[in-house]
């Protein structure tokens, strides 16, 4: 680990250049350039606020009389989980679709990673903006509790990166890894409380959604977003954990076979 950190501290300004490089050349050939990186965030707020908070008149156990609540609610975990979707869908495949760049060039491998995380960074600061400013509009500024954001976006980051590092190694050797981490995101989403609540699910299946590391993740981006609280950081001692394995076991596996890719590749 002091190793792979002091590796992205040295090459940080090739790690800048590279998402800044990567952001202008997604929209460099349109004609409507940069807006793109809000259009497409910007719908979805949309969609998902009028068909799932409006058409569909969902309500929350305890807001029910809240115009936007299940709204709120409903963003919060679908901005987040984007985050963490993106991450890992890219990071599952990152040395692969990099391999030209890993043969033609020295740098350390583990910058590759830490692109794609820089990367999904950006695009979750433009639709946490738009996030933000519909909470204004409405009136349902979080306040104080926003700065809890940060905290648990590390360990967000965290939890996604260490999965994220384990897929991407193991799919230089076995290319059907990232084929199973976008199966596998599918199932995840559904099975994280995200447009449904946890009070709806049967108890005899509660304790199966408590064994998913990023229920309780979620679930304090909406207790922030939605009541204006603090939330239990008991909750997140679990995920935490996870975090730690992972990202543990995938720097190991990274580390391990290193000098192995650009062969297999």
């Amino acid at each position: 680990m002091p190793l792979m950190l002091t590796a992205l501290w040295e090459y940080r300004q090739f790690i800048l250049s590279s998402v800044a490089r990567e952001f202008q050349g997604r929209y460099r050939a349109s004609v409507l350039g940069a807006f793109w990186a809000v259009a497409q965030p910007l719908t979805l707020m949309i969609i998902y606020t009028v068909i799932f908070g409006q058409l569909m008149q969902a309500g929350l156990p305890g807001h029910e009389q809240a115009h936007f609540a299940f709204s709120i609610y409903l963003c919060a975990g679908v901005v987040f989980w984007g985050f963490h979707a993106e991450i890992l869908t890219r990071m599952a495949s990152v040395f692969v679709d990099q391999a030209n760049l890993m043969k033609k060039t020295a740098f350390p491998r583990v910058c590759l990673p830490a692109i794609v995380v820089g990367s999904a960074l950006v695009n979750l600061a433009i639709i946490f903006v738009l996030y933000a400013l519909f909470l204004a509009l409405i009136g349902h500024w979080p306040g104080f509790a926003i700065i809890f954001v940060v905290p648990l976006l590390l360990l967000q980051a965290l939890l996604s990166m260490g999965i994220g590092l384990l897929l991407g190694t193991l799919n230089v050797f076995f290319r059907d890894v990232s084929q199973f981490a976008g199966v596998l995101l599918q199932f995840w989403f559904w099975l994280t409380p995200i447009v449904y609540t946890s009070q709806i699910v049967p108890e005899r299946f509660l304790s199966w959604l408590l064994m998913n590391p990023m229920q309780p993740i979620i679930a304090a981006y909406q207790t922030i977003f939605l009541d204006h609280a603090i939330p239990q950081f008991s909750t997140l001692a679990a995920p935490a954990l996870v975090a730690l394995v992972f990202i543990s076991a995938g720097t190991w596996v990274f580390w391990r076979h290193a000098n192995e890719l650009v062969d297999e590749l």
